[in-house]
């Protein structure tokens, strides 16, 4: 037999869990056709694996790729991490489903994390998953944004939703599901999620049928039981299966945390990115709760006026801890801190920051150092990282001229740093986490294994390399060590360049 593709001479790490084997691995018809010593092998491809692993492409459990994933940049940052599929729609916020104003909404309010998409509103969930298909090089799969749906129905009202409410926001999950949704997410810190309370959040979870509610709860660090706790409470109300996004803080807060919920017979896994800062909106950080981001004029009016004046020398600790990543029309300031750019500026950090949100209308987007950044920061990620119920996610935002890193290196600083150097996985643990997992958790079974009759997502990498290069300072830098890469039994990566195939698929469950 004649096959498409064929990967000599690697070890294979299928997924399983199961030690690295010496296997050939043959792909015929975007499918996995064969495993095994194939010796001479026909094909019209043919990658040489010899000291490399052959591995099931990663998922992405947390990426903000929603526009970017059009960007041949952000395709190769990701595949030369290993990554074959985005799960996007995350943190409550994304395109579809909704109306032109909802879908301009969306892009305005997370401009700083997701970018601008080509296409306006109105959009349906099938509309943007039919907009990926087959035009990037990587799979796409798509969580239904709760503050997307919420916005389409209540615009920005900070009301409770009404029972009409409710059965227009359920409509929309029942659609976005038909359509090929592969969960519910909510952003809780954001707008207008941050309204809606645990009884709407559950009523939206009841069409799940065993898809994740996927949620950036309401609070995280010393303060994540309060998420925790209404975590608990909507997967008690509603039977889902949760997710939690970016499960970030003291372990010695949240393994108990993750343990408890477990105990209580919740259906529980989560993702973490391996670095300290995080990133986000301006806004969200710098903003009081009595400010209605989801109202950029009256924001600005807000900021305009002195209605903040006692607010601001709140934040004096918070400036030195801000990096803009991005800043349109202040592109200068991107990659300085907030007390940087204000000295260039000749301006107070309180008042760069008022200004900085004024001129970029409430899109500035910052890169946050936590207060527990250290080396007891660091333990508690490996020790997150560990727990049998945790993925891989990188958050990743490609927006802006000084992202955070993560979008270029999480994945390969799993491999590099925390496998090869520290050893808190074995290279078999690290694929069940970073591949089979998470694709068991968005209901994507044919993915996610190296086996006969799967679909061919497979990463061939070679362990003594593989590594971040991404730093705060240079954060595009492109990762090490992975080199070919199929997609949908596709070569997208070859010598570590795109191939130019586009053949990734939008993933339905």
């Amino acid at each position: 037999m004649r096959f498409d593709v064929v990967i000599n001479g690697g070890r294979v790490l299928d997924g399983t869990g199961a030690p690295p084997y010496r296997a050939d691995v043959a792909v015929v018809g975007g499918r996995i056709a064969a495993i095994g010593r194939l010796g001479g092998a026909e094909a019209e491809t043919v990658i040489d694996a010899t000291g490399r692993f052959i591995a099931p492409g990663f998922v992405d459990c947390h990426a903000h790729g929603d526009a970017a994933v059009f960007d041949p940049v952000v395709q190769r940052a990701a595949l030369r991490q290993g990554v074959t599929t985005f799960v996007l729609g995350q943190d409550g916020l994304s395109f579809a489903p909704g109306s032109a104003a909802t879908v301009a909404y969306a892009s305005r309010y997370f401009a700083a994390v997701n970018g601008p998409l080509a296409l306006d509103g109105p959009l349906t969930v099938g509309e943007l998953l039919g907009g990926y298909d087959r035009a990037v090089a990587l799979n796409t799969a798509y969580l239904l944004p709760h503050g997307t749906i919420r916005y389409d129905v209540m615009g920005p009202s900070p009301d409770q939703a009404s029972p009409d409410d409710l059965t227009a926001m359920l409509r929309h999950v029942e659609k976005g599901l038909e359509d090929g949704a592969v969960g519910l997410s909510t952003g809780l810190e954001y707008l207008p999620g941050r309204y809606a309370d645990a009884e709407e959040l559950a009523a939206l979870c009841a069409p799940l049928g065993g898809l994740p509610y996927v949620t950036h709860m309401r609070a995280y660090g010393q303060r994540a039981g309060v998420g925790m706790t209404e975590v608990m409470d909507i997967a008690e109300r509603s039977g889902a299966a949760v997710h939690v996004s970016h499960l970030h803080g003291p372990a010695d807060v949240l393994l108990p945390l993750v343990e408890e919920a477990l105990g209580k017979g919740v259906d529980l896994t989560f993702d973490t990115y391996p670095y300290l800062r995080g990133n986000t909106i301006l806004a969200m950080v710098v903003l009081p709760d009595s400010v209605p981001g989801a109202e950029t004029d009256r924001a600005l009016e807000m900021i305009a006026s002195d209605e903040l004046d006692a607010w601001w020398p709140t934040l004096d600790a918070v400036w030195p801890r801000l990096t803009v990543s991005h800043a349109p029309g202040m592109e200068w300031a991107e990659g300085l801190t907030i007390v940087a750019a204000a000295e260039r500026d000749g301006s107070p950090p309180a008042e760069f920051c008022r200004r900085l949100l004024t001129e970029t209308r409430l899109e500035a987007g910052v890169v946050s150092a936590r207060p527990d950044e250290g080396p007891e920061g660091e333990e508690s990620v490996r020790r997150m990282l560990r727990h049998p119920s945790h993925t891989g996610g990188s958050d990743g935002i490609y927006v802006g001229g000084h992202p955070h890193p993560r979008g270029f290196g999480a994945f390969a600083r799993f491999l590099g740093r925390h496998v090869r150097e520290l050893a808190d996985w074995t290279w078999e643990q690290a694929v069940v986490h970073l591949a089979s997992h998470p694709a068991r958790r968005f209901g994507l079974t044919d993915r996610g294994l190296v086996r006969s009759g799967f679909a061919a997502d497979v990463v061939v990498f070679d362990p003594a390399v593989v590594g971040d290069r991404a730093t705060y300072e240079d954060p595009r830098t492109l990762a090490a060590g992975v080199d070919d890469v199929l997609v949908s039994g596709v070569r997208v990566l070859a010598g570590g360049e795109l191939t130019g195939a586009t053949s990734g698929r939008a993933l339905h469950p």
